[in-house]
């Protein structure tokens, strides 16, 4: 059963790229009860170990950080000007509510040129980020007192529940981070059949800078990788471009823009979700990519990498939306997963 309080806690945090602390903080008080040894590594990866009935390793990896912005620019009047961390629509922007983390948490708006003073040339432009301001209220000295040049920015977005989904900020990628934290739960009485490594990774979003780092200092036998994809199962999508759909399952990854996962791991996941009777639906997605490729390619020598994604609507914009069942079916997934991967038969074609 989903604990929505604990889901809902985890998109809350903060932990924009490079400044994971506060999400790596409450992860860590989390897991710690249900693994036998945790650490930090000098990147920021947080990593739990939960040893298993065999000497193989499997990785299993959700990314901890949010797409986010960083303070490059305070003016005269204490208007910010920021850059991203990771990919916005600047559509998605207009007149929302943003908290600077600064030596204290400020709320501000996004802000652009009003259209009310614009020319007819001016309107019918494309809005770019950088037309976009912060504006908090305050003034310049109050606004220069607490915030400097690099402090990270998040979007300020309450998690809701809508039906059988889930709207918040965030859900790339704490719905993943929450699914690991669950497994690691339900698993407390269990020895998975491999040595566990539960891997919160940093940096994902500006480059899958933490999982190429934590990659080689493991060297693991297996790896899955948790992390949103697309659901364009909405007005104005053909068949062939939705991806994956809401409330159709646990995805699992065949490929995306920088990785094609073993098909030996594909198979293997599928077989495990026919015989539980979990549903599941193939991820196929041509651009982007995630930890996944970081994982598979920075293990001395290789690994059996894939993936269960986590369908995802309205995804890298100021809200998301997922499925309660998706998120049980790939809990039930990666629990039963982690409990045979020692003992399948990995040589066959």
């Amino acid at each position: 059963m989903i604990d929505i309080q604990l889901l809902e806690q985890t998109t809350q945090i903060p932990g924009a790229p490079g400044f994971e602390y506060r999400i790596r903080n409450f992860i860590k008080e989390q897991i710690t009860p249900y693994v036998d040894e945790i650490y930090t590594d000098p990147m920021g990866n947080l990593v739990g170990l939960k040893k298993g009935s065999s000497d193989k390793k499997t990785v299993v990896a959700a990314h901890m950080d949010e797409i986010s912005f960083v303070v490059t620019h305070i003016d005269d009047d204490g208007f910010i000007k920021f850059h991203t961390l990771g990919g916005f629509d600047p559509k998605t922007l207009t007149a929302q509510r943003v908290i600077i983390h600064g030596e204290k948490d400020i709320i501000g708006v996004m802000g652009t040129r009003p259209i009310h003073i614009m020319s007819t040339e001016e309107r019918a432009k494309k809005t770019k980020i950088e037309d976009f301001y912060i504006d908090t209220g305050l003034p310049a000295e109050e606004v220069k007192k607490h915030i400097d040049l690099g402090h990270p920015i998040t979007r300020e977005r309450s998690f809701i529940e809508m039906g059988d989904m889930v709207n918040s900020k965030s859900l790339d990628n704490r719905i993943c981070c929450y699914q690991l934290i669950q497994t690691l739960k339900e698993m407390k009485d269990m020895t998975p059949s491999t040595d566990l490594y539960a891997v919160f990774t940093v940096q994902e979003e500006i480059g899958l800078r933490g999982a190429t780092a934590v990659a080689s200092g493991i060297n693991p036998d297996y790896v899955i990788n948790l992390d949103v994809t697309l659901a364009c199962d909405v007005p104005g999508s053909a068949s062939h471009e939705r991806i994956t759909d809401l409330g159709k399952g646990a995805a699992i990854k065949v490929l995306d823009g920088m990785s094609v996962c073993d098909y030996r791991m594909v198979q293997f996941m599928k077989t495990v979700a026919k015989k539980n009777k979990i549903d599941f639906q193939l991820e196929v997605l041509p651009k982007g990519g995630t930890d996944t490729a970081g994982l598979q390619r920075h293990t001395n020598g290789g690994c059996i990498a894939g993936g269960i994604s986590m369908p995802c609507r309205y995804l890298h914009q100021v809200i998301e939306m997922a499925s309660k069942k998706d998120l049980q079916d790939a809990i039930d997934l990666l629990r039963l997963c982690l409990m045979e991967i020692g003992s399948y038969n990995w040589d066959h074609k």
